[in-house]
């Protein structure tokens, strides 16, 4: 339960650092204001791409969960920038794909990394040969 939730709260993150980069860029002051108005339809995508694809069931998987709750990120939060009259220009949605695809992607990478190294530390039960194949395969939430 925790693992899920914290993958939600590391794509929300990321996407708030995103916002937040970019309303600094723009010359708008960082307000919690201007960090909600921009930040909303970002926030909504990764709760709708969370919900869709039920990333509780395997929160830190890279392939399908992360690509996917990515994927439908992205294209929530453009069709609700569009929907809302925000602005999608082309070169916008390219650079949003790309920093929040390294983000969303890339923490999800580096905790993969970090919970397989626990498991080959001295102390720990080594997990029995279904287990191991399960966490390989990202089936279960270790």
């Amino acid at each position: 339960m925790f693992r899920s939730l914290g993958a939600l709260v590391g794509d929300l993150l990321v996407v708030l650092l995103f916002v937040a980069i970019g309303v600094v860029q723009h010359g708008t002051p960082l307000t919690t204001q201007n960090l909600f108005l921009v930040g909303w339809p970002f926030a909504l995508g990764v709760l709708l791409g969370h919900l869709a694809i039920r990333a509780w069931r395997a929160p830190f998987r890279i392939w399908p969960h992360g690509v996917f709750v990515w994927a439908i990120t992205l294209a929530a939060t453009m069709a609700l920038r569009t929907l809302f009259s925000a602005g999608t220009e082309v070169s916008f949605v390219i650079v949003t794909a790309v920093v929040t695809a390294v983000g969303m992607l890339g923490w999800r990478a580096v905790a993969l990394f970090l919970t397989r190294g626990e498991r080959r530390r001295p102390g720990h039960a080594a997990p029995s040969a279904a287990e191991g194949a399960a966490a390989a395969e990202g089936d279960i939430d270790r």
